[in-house]
């Protein structure tokens, strides 16, 4: 049986645990959901199945050095932005559940270039065949199919707020939805050049372009259809690494957060 907990984060900080065990809102696992609902602890983790997450704001901020996170530039020590983002991806998994790590893990990310022939990858051709799991088992699709709808075809309790490496539903009471995707509601590069993926994620200068984003959670929880595609809804403002937490619409400046968000991934495993 799962149980729900609410911890403290000053508790938690006192016990030199923060960073990545903390939520937005300062819970850890279970606790009161944004709406006031009961969320479900995820437990203590299944690698063999662990396969889905979104990138939380603390990780990707603790892996970028910066509270603004990576912007459009995603190589972290890499020569391109797409192996980036995989390493970014496998560094994330293992500190959500030791041991995911090893496995294979790739970014949700859609480029230009760098395909077969110099042409495009599509990020639905990156992380195999499935089923993917996330970090509590809930299942999040079957196969490919399942992915290409409004929102994927797995667990109820999860398909609307999908999850971060913790398990914990994304939300949190925040305005975080904007996931960058570099894709159409195919999962295939959503063209309009170089611009449309930030230089392939190696810039993280607003004025390169306006990335393409789906949403985590669906603008409106009782229409999914209305700014719900998880996979391509519109463009961020630009590339610039930028935090914007406020639910203020189509937001403004040229950070990859403007919108309401900052800078999050999809990542997969490409065997569960």
């Amino acid at each position: 049986m799962r149980r729900t907990r609410v911890v403290s984060s000053v508790a938690l900080c006192a016990l030199g645990l923060c960073g990545l065990a903390c939520g937005v809102d300062g819970t850890v696992g279970g606790g009161e959901g944004d709406d006031g609902s009961t969320v479900s602890d995820p437990g203590p983790g299944d690698v063999e199945k662990f396969s889905f997450f979104v990138t939380s704001i603390e990780a990707m901020r603790e892996l970028s050095g910066s509270q603004n996170g990576f912007g459009g530039d995603l190589r972290y020590g890499e020569a391109t932005g797409l192996e980036g983002a995989d390493k970014i991806c496998r560094t994330i998994a293992e500190k959500g559940l030791a041991g995911a790590g090893q496995k294979v893990w790739r970014a949700f990310l859609s480029a230009s270039t760098g395909g077969a022939n110099g042409g495009a990858v599509h990020a639905i051709d990156r992380i195999g065949e499935g089923p993917w799991y996330d970090r509590g088992g809930r299942l999040v699709a079957q196969n490919k199919a399942g992915l290409l709808s409004a929102r994927p075809q797995g667990d109820a309790q999860i398909k609307n707020d999908l999850p971060n490496e913790r398990g914990e539903p994304n939300h949190q009471g925040v305005d975080n939805h904007d996931t960058l995707t570099g894709s159409n509601k195919q999962g295939q590069f959503a063209g309009g050049g170089m611009a449309s993926t930030c230089n392939d994620w190696t810039s993280a200068v607003g004025s390169t372009g306006r990335p393409y984003i789906g949403h985590s959670w669906p603008r409106s929880a009782s229409n999914p259809s209305n700014g719900g595609n998880w996979i391509s809804d519109h463009q961020a403002p630009g590339c610039a690494a930028g935090v914007n937490l406020a639910n203020n619409g189509p937001g403004g400046g040229s950070s990859v957060g403007g919108g309401g968000g900052y800078g999050g991934i999809y990542c997969f495993a490409l065997i569960p």
